[in-house]
């Protein structure tokens, strides 16, 4: 155990718990041990703002006028490679993303295992499945997953549902975080995107590519999620010294990105694979 250690992080947003990064075998991945049982209890957090429509705060405001950017950024990045058709958000969140996709035309399914969030969804006139057995429908030409598949305790078996799910060439979008981007280096063991044990999995480019590929997916293009850098940053800078530190903040989300330009190693990426076979 000692030697496939990576690091050691402490869970800053509710229990204190220090977890360890461990290397998995056969892929560039990390996965945090142990995992805890009641691992849903570690969710239970009014700072856990992906569940709710918060606008309130600093952060909470500029959290959700970045997203409401990015929404429209993900659905051009989808509609080049699929247009106006069959979608299935998994770890929808509030729906804003369906609700939007549903603006445009596309006929939205979602999945959801957080109550708050699914009735804030409904206020939407937006209905989420609580789990991907209450999924009904399969033949999907995207299957989206923001943030969420580092958070999945049965990966492997997560992914052969979502390929069963998919049309034949059908798209399945990833958006993780980048364990090999400058800020998680900088950070380390205070990097926010580490979220121990909420995120269960950590992922470089070459251990989701070659994950994805085992199971019959080809990466066919890879986009950056600039905006997570200085969102992390501002967490980690909260966890490294106490203080949020904007300027700090600012300035190592902004070298993590201007690294990024040359390396590729962004703080978080999205990635779309096609169904193969």
């Amino acid at each position: 155990m000692e030697k496939n250690r990576f690091l050691s992080c402490k869970d800053y947003l509710v229990s204190g718990e220090k977890f360890d990064l461990i290397k998995e075998p056969d892929y560039e991945i990390l996965k945090t041990t142990p995992v805890p049982e009641k691992l849903e209890s570690y969710y239970e957090s009014e700072d856990y703002i992906s569940h709710t429509d918060a606008s309130a705060g600093i952060m909470e405001n500029l959290y959700q006028r970045v997203k409401q950017y990015m929404l429209q950024k993900k659905m051009g990045w989808i509609e080049k490679h699929v247009f106006k058709a069959k979608l299935l958000d998994f770890g929808a969140g509030t729906a804003e993303f369906l609700q939007f996709a549903k603006n445009r035309n596309w006929e939205i399914h979602g999945v959801e295992p957080n109550e708050k969030a699914r009735t804030l969804a409904r206020e939407k006139e937006i209905h989420l499945h609580s789990n991907l057995k209450e999924v009904s429908e399969n033949n999907f030409d995207v299957i989206s997953l923001w943030h969420v598949l580092e958070h999945l305790p049965d990966l492997e078996n997560k992914i052969g549902k979502f390929k069963n799910l998919l049309s034949k060439n059908g798209i399945l979008v990833i958006a993780v975080p980048n364990y090999k981007s400058y800020d998680a280096e900088f950070y380390k063991e205070f990097w926010a995107a580490y979220d121990v044990p909420r995120h269960i999995w950590h992922f470089s480019q070459n251990g989701i590519k070659d994950l994805f590929s085992n199971f019959g997916f080809e990466l066919i293009e890879t986009r950056p999620l600039i905006f997570d850098a200085y969102y992390v940053s501002l967490l980690s800078e909260k966890y490294k010294t106490g203080r949020k530190n904007f300027l700090k903040a600012i300035y190592h989300g902004w070298k993590s990105n201007q690294q990024a330009s040359k390396t590729k190693e962004y703080s978080s990426l999205t990635y779309f694979f096609r169904k193969k076979h």
